[in-house]
Order: structure tokens, then sequence, then C-alpha cells
């Protein structure tokens, strides 16, 4: 049986992405708009769309098994399965109790987390505090969203923004702390309608997202770096040390004033959202799987995951990069 740790690490990465990749021309011909211009204004160059057929639970079974792969382990020895997604059709399963018969583990808790596009650091943390108390030794932890299904086609605002994908982590318990630093977590939700999923109404009303970008962005710049600096220092790192910062593949240009000012001149700036757009709960752990598995971040080196999104949500740890 599990007993309490003094600490967890991350101690693999996987990632899936679907094999359809539209670039910004592609899109320009329907929508009236250019590649400079979606280029310019938010950083995308191209996004991977999912199958009709591609469900969720597809994608995030897909990352989950890379992730084993890394990690060396056995499905049989994972003990709980947490999937972060606000994109999933089902109720019931939940999509880590799908992952989890896919993947042939035998007996785990298994549940889902919707923190949009905070979810993966959220789950994170919730496995990281499972292992510490004893309730899990080994989690198996997934972001993972199909934006497509939910845009409106012909809305240049927010179409061209998105992206479908999943990425996964292996975690496990450690004889010491500091593999996954303390989480800083938290929310404004006066301001939670700035972003909104619905889902199919009874009486037929389509699924639509929605976004008031403006606010969004300067919620993401004016109010944000502060939180990201406190995760460093629950972590006892200086941003100076960081070897990686891993956000929410939002914007390119919220990105790099994040990292501005959070102050990490060393630091590996993940940026996949150009070729991946914005993948939602599946950003983080995707851009953290690619940027392992170029090596891009030395092991061991201290890496800051800090997501946010709709709610308004927030969420970050400092991390040991696998």
């Amino acid at each position: 049986m599990p007993t309490s740790a003094p600490g967890s690490r991350i101690v693999a990465c996987g990632h899936h992405q679907p094999a359809r990749r539209v670039s910004n021309d592609e899109l320009s011909t329907s929508l009236g708009t250019t590649d400079t211009w979606i280029r310019d204004r938010i950083g995308v160059r191209s996004r991977r769309l999912a199958a009709p057929g591609e469900s969720v639970a597809d994608m995030a079974t897909a990352a989950a098994a890379d992730a084993l792969r890394h990690s060396g382990r056995s499905a049989a020895e994972v003990d709980l399965v947490i999937v972060a997604t606000c994109t999933s059709f089902d109720r019931m399963p939940s999509v880590a109790a799908q992952v989890a018969d896919r993947l042939g583990i035998p007996a785990p808790a298994t549940f889902d987390l919707n923190a949009a596009c905070s979810g993966f650091p959220y789950a994170l943390a919730n496995a990281d505090h499972a292992i510490r108390a004893g309730a899990n030794h080994r989690a198996l932890v997934v972001g993972v969203d199909k934006m497509s299904d939910f845009l409106d086609w012909t809305d240049r605002s927010t179409c061209v923004i998105f992206g479908d994908g999943a990425g996964a982590a292996i975690v496990e318990a450690a004889d010491a702390p500091g593999g996954i630093g303390p989480v800083v977590w938290g929310s404004n939700p006066a301001k939670s309608s700035s972003i909104t999923l619905r889902t199919p109404g009874p009486h037929g009303l389509p699924a639509t997202f929605r976004q008031d970008g403006q606010a969004v962005f300067r919620w993401a710049t004016t109010e944000l770096a502060p939180i990201a600096r406190t995760v460093c220092a629950r972590a006892g790192v200086d941003p100076r040390d960081l070897g990686g910062i891993v956000t929410h593949q939002a914007n390119v240009r919220i990105i790099t004033a994040l990292a501005r000012k959070i102050g990490a001149p060393d630091a590996v700036i993940a940026t996949d959202l150009t070729e991946s757009g914005n993948t939602s709960a599946a950003g983080i752990p995707l851009a953290l799987s690619k940027l392992v598995g170029q090596r891009a971040i030395p092991q061991g080196a201290p890496v800051l995951l800090f997501g946010f999104g709709a709610g308004l949500t927030y969420a970050g740890q400092v991390v040991t990069c696998p």
C-alpha cells in the first residue's frame, strides 16, 4: 500500500497531436484574414485539428501511452489517473476512466478535472498532494482538449487561435521534496464571463466558444507576473535560476510579456503555440514534453509551469525537469 512521501517528481512526459496540420494560409481563404494578421496578433503559424471521429479520450490515451513508454513503468504500476479537460462531451464514464481501461491500468483512482487552460497545473497539484499524503504512489496526469468541436469557424477572432492535442506526465513518489514545488493557485471569478464555452443546449443551440480577448489580454499581462514570481518564491527558486518557463500557450505576446516580467533571462521560453495553436489544458504538458524530448532544458533544471485561463483561473508550480 502507498505510504506518505516527502515529495513527488515528474519522471517522464509524452504527447499526442492529430495528423492534420492547418496553416494560416488555409484558414485565410474563408475568413478574410491573412497569415501576417494572425502571426502579428497571436503568433500562430499553424495548428493541428483532430478528425471528426478522433475524441478527447483518443488523444488522451495516445499521450498517456507515450508518457508511459518514456517512463519505463508499466500500466499496472499506476494507481491514480487525472485528466484535465474542458471539451469532453462524455459525462460518464470520465475520460480518466476510459484512458485507464484502454491502457490496462487495473484499479486506479480516476477523475476528470475542469480548470480550462489552467487544468494541467491543477491536476499536477492534485497528484502531488495525493502522493505526499500517502493516498497514491504513481500517477498519470493528462491535459487534453479538442477545441475544434466548439469553435465558430466563421469568427476569425477566435477560430484562428486554437488547436487540438494532448500532453501527459508520469508522477511518482520521491525520496526528497522539491521535484514538484508548492502550487500557487486561485481565480478571479468576478471576471469569469470573459471566457465561456457552451455545450449544445436542449433546444438545439450550437456548441460555442466566446471570449473577450482584450479583457483576458489585460488581465494576463498586468496581474499574473507577480503571481508567477510568488510560485518561484514558494519553491525557493530565484527566477534567474530557472532553466525553463512553460506557460499556458495562449498568445506569443502574453508569453513574452510574462517571461520578461518574471525575470528569467537564461530560461528557455516555451512557444509551441506557433506550431500547435492554443490547445487549452494540453498546452503546458504538450510544450513541456517537446522540450524534454529535444533536451532543450537540462535534466534536473528548475522549470516554471504556469497556467491561466477561463474562470478566470491560474495555477503554477516549479518542477524539476525530468
